[in-house]
């Protein structure tokens, strides 16, 4: 197990996190978690990862990923995930308990900050680093885990249009609600900034990794198990989200309106599994040149 310590100070973008979303992100689990099957099913046994392995999982948000790591690496193996949100470390520390991997370390601090020590074999993040408020700093911290020729993995969410469980709702909405303003609080730079392939690949260079790749993977996504399910995940996270809590008392005001223009396009993707939208993400793979 991890003997590293807890670094606690926060960042604007730390706060949003633990006084925002952190509650939303509760409350729609089964969908942030849940939803994810078929895209993780896709990944999950492509990843670089043996037994014995020592793995660090980057904004390890409920710990489910970091779990499934412990069970892969097993006893003579071990995980560090690590995340700027305690409140969802505590469900990970009690899964982990309940399903008796003992491997696994949770531990509360900012990757951009952290100093890591290049103990592991293999660093992960599923849709974590495209909040980093800085990318490059973030992407070296990870570097900096790894021991030499250590891999490194991170799915990010391809553009908004090659994803329309977030893409869609966000047009709906858009044609009732106004933007944010330019004061709107925000968890960073958002789910598409590393959409990018020329962009993420300089990233990477500057932050010293070498074999670069990437890979296109395409998914369905569940976004609730029903479709009020649906529609209120959609009010409560993401672009859509945003949007619709940014617009305040007008929100309010015209909330019918926007339930009933979400219900008429979510409606027509509901299957017996929930309401299912297609979704793609970039898993990008890089070896620690150092």
């Amino acid at each position: 197990m991890s003997t590293a310590e807890p670094i606690t100070q926060t960042t604007e973008f730390v706060d949003f996190w633990n006084e925002v979303l952190v509650p939303k992100f509760v409350k729609y689990r089964h969908v942030l978690v849940g939803g994810l099957t078929h895209h993780s099913a896709k990944i999950f046994p492509t990843l670089n990862v043996h037994e014995g392995d020592s793995v660090v999982d980057v904004g390890c948000g409920f710990g489910d990923t970091a779990i499934a790591f412990g069970k892969i690496v097993g006893d003579e193996g071990s995980v560090l995930g690590i995340d700027c949100c305690d409140a969802f470390l505590e469900f990970g520390r009690k899964d982990a308990k309940a399903e008796g991997v003992e491997n696994v370390t949770f531990l509360e601090a900012d990757v951009q900050s952290y100093p890591f020590k290049p103990v592991h074999d293999f660093c992960f993040s599923r849709f974590g680093t495209q909040f980093f408020e800085n990318p490059v700093a973030g992407l070296r911290a990870m570097r900096k885990s790894l021991k030499p020729n250590g891999i490194m993995t991170m799915i990010v969410w391809r553009t908004i249009d090659d994803n329309p469980w977030l893409g869609m709702p966000k047009e709906v909405i858009k044609e009732i609600l106004p933007p944010p303003g330019d004061d709107a609080r925000t968890c960073g730079p958002g789910p598409f900034s590393m959409a990018d392939q020329e962009m993420v690949t300089s990233q990477l260079n500057i932050a010293g990794y070498d074999d670069i790749v990437f890979e296109r993977v395409d998914a369905p996504l569940m976004v609730g198990n029903t479709l009020q399910d649906a529609i209120d995940f959609q009010l409560a996270l993401g672009p859509a989200g945003e949007i619709y809590r940014e617009a305040g008392d007008l929100a309010v005001q015209r909330h019918d309106e926007v339930v009933a223009a979400l219900s008429n396009e979510l409606k027509k993707h509901q299957t017996p599994e929930g309401v299912i939208l297609d979704s793609s993400s970039w898993v990008i793979s890089a070896r620690n040149s150092v």
